[in-house]
């Protein structure tokens, strides 16, 4: 059985340092497969057998020169009872006789010990091969995360365990990592206990299970909580919002999993987002501050015209403003001559044709499974009275999105009223969305929107008031959510809206606002 010995000392993997142990137990060059090791330990068995065969004959040889020299020797000294009798002669022989036969059954019987022992070793090699149920170990580059687990060796001398710093004794010891180590000592870095697996996992110069590097660095879908799948070439491969940064698995992009309408992240399969009657879906914290029906939304409209006033841009006019699902602004959109609508879904209109719109007069209520009901609308018919007749916004948004969206439109109003006609759509919706961005400034870093306002004309701080006292204290994620907004509004890659807002928020950084607006009424363009 010495030979196995060899094979857990000699067997070594692709990676792993080679060191000498003295005499028999220098690892030379790792042998590639276990195929190899059985082949060097019948050739070690049958070096031994060579060897013991050699000693025999030594043995016998060594003993016909101790008979020659005892000859000579009995010749000599031994000249006058040369002449022995007969009977003396033959007793000698048979005694000679039968002490040759004990030594040649000797032999014979090393032999078949011999050849029994090698049998068994090619036995044993065969089950070591069939109980490790494959052939070659497999490989792996210098670079891969999974290296081969060592195998144990018995301890020739004397070493420090690179874990309890304690001398390894005699017995077994593994060699990785450029250390040696207890068994019991070579722990994971995640559970902390032993690593005792046929690989294990490297990061950060630490080792772990398999199972534990997975659960720690092998990214998670945040939608369906399973790890993200490899594509065909191996890699790990993902979508992430661009501002949430949430992962998900590709696939989610054509299961038709759906999106809040307001912050854009993907409904999680642990999380129930509310579904709103005209088929969108809400997340509960964006919920937490939406605003559901057209009574609810006036003081903010309130505040989107103080802080208009605050910028010396009063809108004279009453427009009104009212709240609608998404098939009354869909329809309200197609009844309208004119205006540019951002797509893939408009959320806000500023309508200058007489309609009749449905209005949402009662803010719904959450029912079973989720669903809002109890909705209470009712038809409203827009008058024509100047180059306005009513501002519309989509209803069960945020209250930093539909303020938002209010600014953007009444931007649209002010244009009209103030003698801006046929501006480009880049002109027009790029300094709607100046407007918009500036707003979402007021509220994300003042104190209230009269602050902001103030700063622009003293003459007006006066008569701004803080309306804004009425949101309340915002959540972090409210704070978080009115940088989405604004990040929605500085990376919008449309040519109107996302590069027409580049092009006049330059311009109002630049030259102010007031000058902008000159500029644009003259020329009707961004000024450079």
């Amino acid at each position: 059985m010495g030979w196995l010995t060899k094979i857990l000392k000699g067997s070594s993997y692709k990676g792993h340092s080679h060191r000498k142990y003295g005499h028999d137990r220098t690892w030379d060059k790792p042998r590639d497969s276990v195929e190899e090791d059985v082949e060097f330990a019948k050739a070690l068995s049958l070096s031994e057998l060579d060897q013991k065969g050699k000693s025999v004959i030594e043995d016998e040889s060594e003993s016909e020169d101790d008979e020659q020299f005892a000859k000579v020797e009995s010749d000599s000294d031994e000249q006058p009872t040369r002449f022995q009798s007969d009977d003396d002669e033959k007793s000698a022989k048979v005694q000679s006789d039968d002490d040759e036969k004990p030594a040649k059954f000797q032999n014979e019987e090393d032999e078949q010990s011999a050849k029994v022992q090698l049998e068994e070793d090619e036995q044993l090699a065969r089950a070591l091969q069939e109980s490790l149920n494959m052939g070659s170990p497999p490989r792996y580059d210098n670079g891969s995360i999974f290296q081969p687990f060592p195998f144990f060796m018995p301890a020739g001398y004397s070493r420090i365990c690179a874990g309890c710093k304690l001398e390894i004794g005699h017995g077994r010891y593994l060699s990785c990592m450029g250390a040696v180590w207890h068994p019991e000592c070579f722990r994971c870095r995640a559970c902390n206990l032993p690593i005792t697996d046929y690989e294990y996992s490297m990061s950060g110069n630490h080792p772990y299970h398999k199972s534990c590097y997975k659960e720690q660095h092998h990214p998670r879908c945040d939608v369906c909580k399973n790890f993200i799948p490899t594509n065909s070439a191996g890699l790990i491969e993902y979508r992430a919002h661009p501002f949430w940064l949430q992962k998900y698995c590709p696939s989610h992009e054509r299961d038709r999993t759906p999106r809040c309408c307001s912050c854009e992240r993907m409904e999680p399969r642990d999380t129930r987002y509310l579904l709103l009657d005209d088929g969108r879906k809400l997340c509960l914290e964006c919920l937490d501050s939406a605003i559901m029906d057209t009574h609810e939304c006036q003081p903010l409209y309130l505040e989107i015209q103080d802080f208009y006033e605050g910028l010396n841009m009063k809108v004279k006019q009453q427009v009104p403003m009212l709240l609608v699902e998404r098939q009354a602004l869909n329809e309200a959109m197609e009844g309208e001559k004119n205006g540019h609508h951002h797509m893939p879904e408009t959320r806000g209109l500023c309508l200058s044709e007489e309609q009749t719109v449905t209005t949402i007069l009662r803010r719904p209520k959450i029912g079973a499974g989720y669903r809002m009901i109890d909705m209470v609308t009712e038809p409203h018919r827009l008058i024509r009275r100047c180059e306005v007749t009513a501002i519309l916004v989509l209803y069960g948004l945020p209250r930093l999105l539909t303020g938002s969206i209010l600014a953007h439109e009444m931007m649209h109003a002010w244009l009209r009223l103030n003698g801006y006609p046929n501006l480009s759509p880049e002109v027009e919706e790029g300094i709607c969305q100046v407007l918009a961005h500036m707003w979402l400034d007021a509220e994300m870093y003042s104190t209230s929107s009269s602050d902001v306002a103030s700063s622009s004309t003293s003459s007006s701080s006066s008569s701004s008031s803080s309306a804004s006292s009425k949101k309340g204290k915002r959540s972090d994620f409210e704070k978080k959510l009115g940088d989405f907004f604004k990040h929605q509004i500085e990376s919008d890659s449309s040519t109107a809206y996302g590069e027409g807002f580049r092009i006049g928020n330059k311009a109002v950084l630049k030259y102010d606002l007031r000058r902008t607006l000159d500029h644009i009424r003259l020329t009707g363009s961004f000024p450079v």
